[in-house]
């Protein structure tokens, strides 16, 4: 993503239905920090939150990728996603994800990935599971009051290719 994408994710970012699982709301400014954060990961790590786009039209509709974040206390391998409300529960999360989980495994030598949520956020939970993760972990903490962690590791998403339990992300 680059800054050219600002109004495409200004309209996910400062949505609070889509955002009501996140500890603070977006605003202008917010929202060109993220830009700005995944551009200075790209140069850093060679990766971060990507721009989902549709496939048809090249329309932006949302953000999933891999960052380093701190889950209980360790940073850690993580896939994020956020999806514009109006196509939302069409796949398009769960395919970018798992597109993300692929590459991650493919470029990197993490040995496992994560995904963290707010608890109450099912919805992202289920996303999770549905590429192969599996609860690992809640914990308290400020931001959420409790933190749901799911995981996948490398031995598991091996056996899942190998026993084509999931659709190809790459």
């Amino acid at each position: 993503m680059t800054m050219a994408d600002y109004d495409a994710l200004y309209a996910v970012l400062t949505d609070s239905s889509i955002m009501q699982h996140y500890p603070y709301a977006f605003d202008g400014e917010r929202v060109r920090g993220w830009i700005e954060r995944n551009m200075t990961r790209y140069a850093e790590y060679g990766f971060g939150l990507w721009a989902v786009c549709l496939k048809e039209s090249g329309e932006m509709i949302g953000d999933c990728g891999l960052t380093l974040q701190n889950i209980d206390g360790a940073l850690l391998p993580e896939i994020g996603y956020h999806i514009r409300k109006d196509v939302q529960r069409r796949g398009f999360a769960k395919e970018a994800a798992a597109a993300v989980r692929d590459w991650a495994f493919l470029n990197t030598d993490y040995p496992a990935l994560y995904s963290y949520c707010k608890y109450t956020n099912l919805p992202s939970f289920r996303t999770a599971e549905a590429i192969g993760m599996h609860f690992d972990r809640e914990y308290p903490d400020e931001a959420n009051g409790i933190t749901r962690v799911s995981c996948i590791t490398r031995a598991e998403w091996e056996e899942g290719r190998k026993n084509k339990a999931w659709g190809e992300g790459v």
